[in-house]
């Protein structure tokens, strides 16, 4: 390893050569490894030797199910190499992917066009220079012009790919919704090829994930999409046409899902014996 390189993981797994020069390989078995993972490469170990270098990797995916030894494993990372295509299956894979992201991203330096988007209203953003940084938890964004964005992964919505003019190049843009002072906001992402679809696979499995929590009924949408367009809380009975007890029950539900967050709550009251003794006091002297 050079001086600059460093060790991010080394753990146990399997991988399966999938493409080789093109060649689609129908009869590819996983084989068992110690994958090392650095800043500058994947070392695959086992019976035969196998280093792949980050910035020979064109692109990645979550799925490439060449036959039914891939399809029979529920999480690996596709490497997309050339004419080569490699499956990597980490035992503990979830935390494998961060550290892949991890590797791959921090310290990249991509195109950011931050709001894009705010409660749903075009900005005039500009595109700015900013630095990625990943978490376990979020997507950061150190910006040229001071500004620090800090994308949730477990507050991803929606999420869309486009091709677009940006900086005067076809740039792949990246464009994710996620929260900001509680607002919705909008913030597109471009940069170089294989850092664009690092992000896009991390982001998707995010929002994917996300959905996957929620399953909500068609009433529980109308009450999000009330609150959303700005009806009060106080007015989703009569808006929505339920009664209060099932609004209040909604509202619990979506509350224990992280869908919504309580601002302030009233507290139900009554007088207790000193209390009543002060309202006939009162009374008396009116």
């Amino acid at each position: 390893m050079s001086d600059t390189e460093k060790k991010i993981a080394d753990t146990k797994g399997q991988y399966l050569q999938a493409v080789s020069q093109g060649q689609r390989l129908t009869d590819a078995e996983w084989r068992n490894c110690r994958i090392v993972l650095t800043t500058e490469r994947v070392a695959l170990l086992g019976d035969n030797k196998r280093q792949i270098s980050l910035t020979d990797i064109d692109r990645i995916a979550d799925r490439f199910d060449v036959n039914q030894q891939s399809a029979g494993v529920s999480d690996y990372i596709a490497l997309y190499i050339g004419e080569d295509v490699v499956l990597v299956s980490a035992s503990d894979h979830e935390t494998f992917e961060i550290d892949f992201y991890r590797a791959s991203l921090d310290g990249a330096i991509v195109l950011v066009q931050h709001p894009a988007l705010k409660g749903g209203v075009v900005q005039s953003a500009e595109w700015t220079k900013g630095r990625l940084k990943v978490t376990d938890e979020a997507l950061k964004l150190a910006m040229a012009d001071g500004q620090a964005v800090i994308i949730e992964r477990a507050d991803i919505g929606d999420l869309a790919v486009e091709e677009k003019q940006v900086s005067g190049e076809e740039r792949t843009v990246i464009q994710v919704e996620h929260s900001e002072d509680d607002i919705s906001v909008e913030t597109h992402l471009a940069g170089e090829e294989f850092h664009a679809t690092v992000l896009q696979t991390m982001l998707e499995d995010s929002a994917e994930q996300n959905r996957a929590d929620l399953d909500l009924s068609s009433t529980e949408k109308r009450v999000i999409m009330a609150l959303h367009s700005g009806v009060s809380p106080f007015d989703i009975p009569n808006f929505v046409g339920i009664d209060v007890e099932k609004t209040e029950e909604i509202f619990d539900r979506l509350i224990e899902l992280d869908v919504i967050s309580v601002l302030r709550e009233r507290t139900e009251v009554n007088l207790t014996t000193k209390g009543r003794r002060v309202a006939g006091e009162r009374m008396g002297e009116q």
